[in-house]
């Protein structure tokens, strides 16, 4: 959430930035429950004060000895004013809290304004996409004699799963090893484990609830359970309701979980292959840092996406987002988009972003500032170090050769026991 002293201080300026990501920041509407709040509010003390000096001043008759009976008749008034008042603000509050909620991120002045990805700004490209001497496939028709088997996962589940065989499985498993690895041996992070399942108030940490409910799969059941969507949402909730120590900032954890999405708003989008699933894998990069720190923080988490681009040897793009193209919750995201031959197209593999302290003020995720001895909030960050179906299909086609075989990059022979040639055709 935003910070509302600010936001009543400055709901003008807050109106223009938020313009940026295609919000309209309604000031009236603000501005109107604004007044109705305060004035709630002043009215509930002024009934409560009233109350008590009234409640008061019958101890003191009493101990005179006056009659006490029109004081008692007071008070009781007073008290039916004072519960319908309170009623009321409740309810305005809630009303409030609602609107609140549903205002995203301000983007960060350097994000670039535009409505849609087709305004973000390349930043950089590293590597040349292969040149072939054939037409290439695309991974569906890579994996078409059963590698990649999406007819069993939509009999066994639906449409938008896949059912990995044999030397892709491994392949698969290899990459998720290859990168956690990495990026705990080289990068510094943490590795966590963390449960599949989490509860709405994680979702609401991170801003995935309310607004994007619809892209969630809820569980049936008394408790309000979902699947998660990415591991940012548990990893980030660890610190939710929590003050750490200084020096135990930057925190920086890698994650490697299943990753569960009813892609309600894609419209079709990618239903051919393994682009865009319902169930997928990532590696996922989370950062908590000092304020002062996060963009210095958001470049570094890139730079370890980029890595493992470059040992892979897949050639990349790093592009940022504009407003329009912009999540809820980020203030600013630089997307690495891979080339795809089968696509002929550069297509996102990895979003990094720096979310401020509006993640942490939903959390209330907190550090102990050395300087003051207050809890301040501390800034969240993360990003897909990679996401592994993605960079499946991303060596898959750039690793092809017209005899249907996938030469397996140097970097991942290891976990390959070896192997450095699928061969899929068969």
């Amino acid at each position: 959430m935003l910070d509302i002293k600010a936001l009543r201080q400055y709901p003008e300026l807050f109106r223009e930035r938020l313009a940026v990501k295609g919000f309209d920041f309604d000031v009236a509407s603000f501005t109107a429950l604004e007044d109705k709040r305060r004035t709630l509010q002043a009215e509930t003390e002024n009934l409560q004060n009233e109350r008590n000096s009234k409640s008061k001043g019958i101890g003191q008759a009493k101990a005179r000895g006056e009659d006490i009976e029109p004081l008692l008749a007071e008070v009781g008034d007073l008290g039916a004013q004072l519960d319908a008042a309170k009623e009321q603000f409740s309810e305005l509050q809630t009303r409030y809290q609602s609107f609140l909620r549903g205002i995203p991120n301000t983007p960060d002045a350097s994000v670039p304004p535009g409505t849609d990805e087709g305004s973000n700004v390349e930043l950089r490209r590293w590597g040349q996409p292969p040149v072939f001497n054939f037409t290439p496939k695309d991974h569906v028709a890579l994996g078409a004699a059963g590698a990649l088997d999406f007819e069993t996962a939509a009999k066994v589940t639906g449409s938008r799963f896949v059912v990995l065989q044999e030397g892709v499985a491994r392949l698969h498993r290899a990459l998720t090893q290859f990168m956690l690895d990495t990026h705990v041996n080289e990068h510094d992070y943490r590795e966590v484990y963390v449960p599949y399942i989490v509860n709405a108030d994680s979702l609401f940490g991170t801003g995935q609830l309310p607004k994007f409910a619809e892209d969630q799969f809820r569980l049936e059941g008394e408790n309000d359970y979902y699947l998660s969507p990415t591991a940012e949402v548990p990893v980030t909730n660890m610190y939710r309701d929590t003050i750490v120590a200084d020096e135990q900032l930057p925190i920086r954890h890698v994650c490697h979980t299943p990753c569960f999405r009813s892609e309600a708003g894609s419209y079709g989008r990618d239903t051919r292959g393994m682009i865009r699933q319902h169930q997928f894998e990532k590696v996922e990069l989370v950062q908590l840092t000092r304020p002062a720190e996060s963009w210095d923080a958001l470049d570094a988490l890139t730079g370890h996406a980029e890595h493992i681009l470059r040992r892979l040897e897949l050639p990349y793009r790093a592009v940022v987002l504009c407003g329009g193209d912009l999540g809820f919750s980020a203030a600013k995201t630089i997307d690495l988009e891979v080339w795809l031959p089968g696509q002929s197209a550069y297509r996102e593999i990895s979003s990094c972003s720096n979310f401020l302290d509006f993640q942490a003020r939903r959390m209330q995720a907190r550090y102990r500032n050395p300087e003051t001895g207050k809890p301040e909030l501390v800034h969240t960050l993360n990003g897909s170090g990679l996401a592994v179906g993605r960079t499946l299909v991303a060596v898959l086609e750039n690793f092809q050769d017209m005899d249907g075989n996938v030469h397996i990059p140097g970097a991942l022979r290891s976990y390959m026991g070896g192997l450095s040639v699928l061969n899929l055709a068969t």
